[in-house]
């Protein structure tokens, strides 16, 4: 099975993410330019990609659109240097990485296309899972730092049912990854490979 790794995708975009990259915020004028290079990038990348074919094009564009997304965000990030828009600029790469791996999956074929798009977004999920919980953790510091023990204590409560949630989802979709592989056995082995997944994943 070819494989399309998540972390060259992620660098093929070039979603290097650095919070506070800049020392202060850019100015009205500065964020405008900015929002203007973006584009112009955008539109430079978007007709590049008339050149090519097929899947590769797909591939061209998605990667262009998921960069302009990221950068976006990123500028977001450099203008209200915020928890929200540090959250929502992860949440920009995730959506971005995983629509460049999905169309790469497009290469492939039957199960091995099925199993490279539940990959794709299993990696997708924990991403994002994990921006929710850096999101949660940071929103529930910044809570407790301001008010009492008691609030302290409730912001303690709502990081780790962050966790838990995010690792529930991350679970769900590695179970689904893994159920996926098994569909290329059949037989005997093929419901010993659904039994190991259930009981790795807990769905006993």
């Amino acid at each position: 099975m070819k494989k399309f790794p998540l972390h060259t995708v992620a660098l093929a975009l070039g979603l290097v993410f650095s919070a506070g990259a800049m020392a202060q915020a850019p100015s009205a004028t500065d964020y405008k330019s900015a929002k203007d290079k973006i584009a112009a990038e955008y539109k430079s990348s978007k007709a590049a990609c008339k050149s090519m074919s097929g899947n590769a094009r797909d591939i061209c564009q998605e990667e262009a659109k998921g960069k302009e997304k990221v950068d976006k965000a990123e500028l977001e990030v450099t203008y209200r240097p915020e928890a929200k828009t540090r959250y929502d600029a992860r949440l920009a790469r995730a959506e971005a990485v995983y629509g460049v791996a999905k169309e790469r999956c497009d290469d492939l074929a039957g199960n091995a296309k099925d199993v490279c798009v539940k990959e794709a977004k299993s990696a997708q999920v924990a991403a994002k899972a994990d921006a929710k919980v850096q999101f949660e953790t940071t929103k529930a510091n910044t809570t407790a730092n301001e008010k009492s023990s008691d609030a302290r204590s409730d912001a303690s409560e709502k990081k780790v049912e962050a966790r838990k949630d995010a690792n529930a989802d991350k679970m769900e979709a590695e179970y689904k990854v893994a159920a996926e592989k098994c569909e290329t056995l059949a037989g005997d082995a093929k419901n010993a490979c659904q039994a190991s997944a259930k009981s790795r994943y807990g769905k006993n």
